[in-house]
């Protein structure tokens, strides 16, 4: 692993003043430390919910409230900021033990989805919110081929099973493998079998939503097996 954070904050655009703050946000729990990064992905969480809100609010005038939830919920997600994760090479950066680290961590959607929400979280502690939207609207904008309606609120469980059904001639298979939480915000945890083998995991507020991101992800393998 990379332990020289100027590359990370080349690739962000942003010289942290604090390094603690940088190094916490980049330490998985299973490193064994003090401090871990939950606490800064939970704000950084909440942050980017607003950040991304206020863009598409801004962005789409004439799209009503379901709407404009459906295309946040399409990029506030584990597969959208893992997407953003993997452009910043994230993985390099991240603390984890040597279990962890041999058992794949590093590539593991999940753990850099956290890591990519708890460095936004550190950016608006200490520069606030212009900063994180500047930096996270940036990535945005040059990593998706089409910020539109139809583009973000594509059916990826629907895509997925046309391209398994042509290369494999199967049908994917969504699990629930957790959920946690209160009724009213539960969060669940979804992974996607193809052929028996679990290709993707997916989390979010709904079942609907954890299905779409782990196909997401999924689609994202299969067209590098190709």
């Amino acid at each position: 692993m990379s332990k020289n954070t100027k590359i990370l904050e080349e690739r962000l655009g942003y010289k942290f003043k604090d390094q603690k703050l940088l190094i916490e946000a980049l330490t998985h729990k299973s490193y064994k430390q003090p401090y871990d990064n939950e606490r800064l992905e939970f704000l950084g969480d909440a942050v980017l919910d607003l950040v991304v809100g206020e863009y598409l609010f801004t962005k789409f005038r004439k799209s009503d409230e379901g709407k404009l939830s459906k295309i946040r919920a399409s990029l506030v997600n584990e597969a959208g900021f893992d997407k953003l994760a993997r452009v910043l090479s994230l993985g390099e950066h991240i603390y984890l033990s040597s279990a962890e680290d041999n058992n794949g961590g590093r590539e593991k959607s999940s753990l850099l989805s956290n890591a990519f929400e708890a460095v936004m979280g550190a950016v608006y502690l200490e520069a606030g919110l212009a900063r994180v939207t500047e930096i996270s609207i940036g990535l945005i904008e040059d990593n998706y081929d089409e910020i539109s309606l139809d583009s973000l609120l594509r059916d990826y469980k629907t895509s997925l099973q046309e391209l398994t059904q042509a290369r494999l001639g199967v049908t994917p298979e969504y699990k629930v493998l957790k959920s946690s939480g209160p009724d009213h915000i539960k969060e669940f945890e979804i992974g996607v079998f193809i052929d028996s083998k679990e290709y993707s995991i997916g989390t979010g507020k709904s079942k609907k939503i954890a299905q779409q991101a782990a196909a997401e992800i999924a689609l994202e393998l299969l067209k590098k097996e190709k």
